[in-house]
């Protein structure tokens, strides 16, 4: 490190001095989830009425923007979100952020877009290695693309954020920085402890189970239902499994310690785990920091459908909020109001279908319980308008709730309505049936069980 040190202290500013360099009408590019930045946003949150029409950038924010939330009416700083973190559905009910709707996949795509201009790109990474190289640590979605777009790169050192080992453009080395921040050493944001799982989602985790094969390489999102899978996978006696996902989770620690998930026989990143960005607990990125196990990449690298491909026995699996009887899932917002964004659902939906052996599962409890205390179906006739169609129906392959599992893939409307049907809660089937009659995807000959 002794050969960087000057360079690096040459660079060296204060959070103000670092906010400083930002002008009205500039756009801000922050970091996604753990590495949006944190003592820069509250240093450029000071500077509020100092500017106007700043455009800020992010993905996944999980902790408040502050320099947003200090400007209600919008004047100063406009917040853009690709995807919506627990903070950023807080600022999306204010109306203080607006959602540009892309898959995770895409966002590098954006950034790198001719037509998009980039002012300054700041966000976390991890101290520098003796290389000169800051690690973007657990996040690794767009790093080095908004860092070789922006016209000024700006890194608040964190001495918490712990150094991956990375695929592909993991970090960005001292000579490419424009300007270094020694922040507060803020705590990464840490997942609090997943609820219990319900008696729904282990029936749908019974349904998994028998679906996962060995070999097999796995996608799961996130929540009580792939925490609990991957303990059944551990109790299974499943063997040799792969991990390549755009999330890495608590459960997938889990398993290889468990010596489930080997990734020997994964035909691409071999004996790695392949991930974009990690969100858990303290213990996960503990067992991240510095594993050679471990391969980060961009996501135009993880959700590539094609890359996902390229492994056989791709099993990927993830969340619904809805799903409407022609089979159209929304996996991201209630009516109009915005709650994550299409992620990389689509992507590994597309990927598992397009590998060797492989399946997607979109799950979902048949009902929920609404604000007046009343049990409501997310089997629907239609989808809530305002609703967002995360996966489209020509993509989706398995549906399952905790009634069953049906494969929709191939199947004409009115198939596509009875089977749908027989996932939906009893309660609601006869209804979802005259409606799936006055629309005509409903024949005769139909019968539900």
């Amino acid at each position: 490190m002794g050969s960087y040190l000057n360079e690096y202290r040459e660079k060296l500013v204060s959070d103000a001095q670092a906010a400083s360099l930002v002008k009205s009408g500039d756009t801000v590019v922050y970091g996604s989830f753990l590495a949006r930045p944190v003592d820069f946003d509250r240093a450029l949150a000071r500077r509020r009425d100092e500017l106007l029409d700043v455009n800020i950038y992010w993905a996944g924010g999980m902790t408040p923007t502050e320099s947003v939330m200090s400007d209600p009416g919008q004047e100063h700083f406009v917040g853009n979100v690709w995807f919506y973190g627990g903070a950023d559905r807080y600022l999306g009910d204010k109306g203080l952020v607006y959602f540009t709707p892309m898959t995770m996949g895409e966002i590098q795509e954006a950034v790198a877009n001719p037509e998009f201009n980039v002012d300054i790109h700041v966000q976390q990474v991890s101290p520098m290695d003796d290389h000169g190289f800051f690690s973007f640590g657990l996040t690794n979605v767009y790093s080095l693309e908004a860092c070789l777009k922006a016209r000024t790169v700006i890194l608040e050192v964190n001495q918490n954020m712990p150094r991956l080992f990375g695929g592909a453009e993991d970090s960005i080395h001292i000579s490419m920085v424009d300007h270094i921040i020694e922040g507060s050493n803020s705590p990464i944001f840490e997942l609090p402890p997943a609820k219990n799982p319900t008696a729904e989602d282990q029936k749908i985790a019974e349904l998994l189970l028998p679906e996962i094969p060995d070999r097999a390489c796995l996608q799961l999102g996130i929540g009580a239902l792939p925490n609990l899978l991957g303990e059944l996978i551990c109790k299974a006696g499943l063997r040799d499994l792969g991990i390549h996902t755009e999330m890495f989770t608590d459960s997938m620690r889990t398993m290889f310690e468990a010596g489930i998930a080997t990734g020997r026989y994964k035909s691409i990143d071999r004996c790695k785990m392949v991930l974009s960005f990690a969100i858990g607990t303290r213990d996960t990125y503990d067992f991240l920091r510095e594993n050679p196990l471990i391969a980060t990449y961009p996501c135009r690298y993880t959700n590539d459908p094609y890359i996902i491909s390229r492994n056989e026995r791709v099993i990927s699996i993830n969340n619904a909020l809805a799903v409407d009887l022609f089979g159209q899932i929304n996996a991201e917002s209630s009516g109009p109001r915005h709650i994550s964004g299409p992620g990389g659902q689509l992507e590994f939906v597309q990927g598992a279908r397009l590998s060797p052996g492989g399946k997607s599962f979109l799950c979902l409890n048949s009902t929920y319980t609404d604000k007046s205390g009343k049990m409501q179906s997310r089997i629907v006739p239609a989808l809530a308008v305002g609703s967002a169609v995360t996966t489209p129906r020509a993509s989706v392959d398995y549906i399952v709730t905790e009634f069953g599992m049906a494969r929709l893939k191939g199947l004409p409307n009115w198939q596509r309505a009875e089977s749908l049907i027989n996932l939906a809660h009893p309660d609601f089937r006869p209804d979802l049936i005259k409606q799936a009659q006055q629309m005509n995807i409903w024949r005769r000959s139909n019968r539900i069980d």
